[in-house]
C-alpha cells in the first residue's frame, strides 16, 4: 500500500486497516510454524504497511493537538 493511499483514509479506516494487517501477519506467523508459507516476503511488506499506518495516524494526532 502506498503512502498516498494511506493518507487518503480516515482515522477509523486506518484503525480497521491496521487491525486487518495485524491479523494477516498473525496468520502468516502461524503458517510459518506449520511450514507452509508461500510468500515469505509478505512479512516485510505487511510490517512496513503497519508502520506507515502508525506513522500517519501519529502525525495526524500531533497536528490535531497543535491546532
Amino acid at each position: 500500500m502506498k503512502t498516498e493511499e494511506i493518507k487518503a483514509l480516515s482515522v477509523e479506516d486506518l484503525n480497521a486497516k491496521e487491525k486487518s494487517l495485524k491479523k494477516e501477519l498473525f496468520d502468516l506467523k502461524y503458517q510459518r510454524k506449520l511450514g507452509r508459507v508461500e510468500r515469505p516476503s509478505m512479512f516485510k511488506l505487511i510490517k512496513k504497511d503497519i508502520a506507515r499506518i502508525l506513522t500517519i495516524r501519529n502525525e495526524r494526532l500531533k497536528d490535531g493537538n497543535k491546532s
